[in-house]
């Protein structure tokens, strides 16, 4: 299988090589794959920050608990969730998928009633762990296209949310910070990509029921 080999190169990079730079047409192929990740009822209730600017990512170092990869990364992705889901936003959302189709006007008004109910009639702490979820499935299939693609990743937990919304000014955006990925290409000296990838043996993962 193909794809196995690529997940076997991967691994958390800890170290990135600061003179090497990504093409705009690899960070867009990132970018497209990620795009078709799969959400809930095809939400996205989340967007993709791109940074590609020196100063501003030296600014979140320290906001990053000085991980060196948030500066040395060609890029970073940062997967913020959306704050604004709301029922018109969902009608938005069916609106668009309604004319994409060629459906009628309200041809998916019961869909779209389904999703307001489910979704928008959330507590807000709800709707956010919703989203962060769809975040997290967004993140494995950005993680498995750069394998794909021999790019270097880092997906960071480590780093404050709230100065990461208050430096980027996402609040005013309707976004909030929870994922952040520098990619570009490992370092000679990163220690870590000659260490053997330790994963269970299937026998221990997977249950035949």
């Amino acid at each position: 299988m193909d794809l196995l080999e690529p997940l076997k190169w991967r691994y958390a990079t800890k170290q990135f090589d600061a003179e090497k730079s990504l093409t705009n047409e690899q960070v867009n192929q990132l970018l497209e794959a990620t795009n078709f990740t799969a959400t809930s009822y095809g939400l996205q209730p989340f967007k993709l920050l791109v940074l590609n600017d020196q100063a501003k990512q030296d600014s979140l170092v320290a906001s990053s608990y000085g991980q060196a990869q948030v500066a040395d990364a060609s890029h970073v992705i940062i997967i913020a969730t959306r704050t604004d889901v709301d029922a018109d936003y969902i009608s938005d959302y069916v609106d668009y998928m309604e004319s994409e189709r060629g459906l009628a006007g309200g041809a998916m008004d019961q869909f779209k009633n389904v999703m307001i109910g489910s979704i928008a009639g959330m507590s807000e702490k709800d709707r956010e762990t919703w989203a962060t979820k769809q975040a997290y499935i967004a993140l494995g299939t950005l993680l498995t296209a750069c394998a794909a693609a021999k790019i270097d990743a880092c997906p960071m937990e480590g780093f404050v949310n709230a100065e990461y919304d208050e430096i980027l000014g996402l609040a005013e955006m309707n976004l909030h910070a929870v994922l952040v990925i520098p990619i570009g290409f490992r370092s000679a000296d990163d220690k870590y990509q000659s260490l053997k990838k330790i994963r269970r043996p299937l026998s221990d993962m997977v249950v035949s029921l």
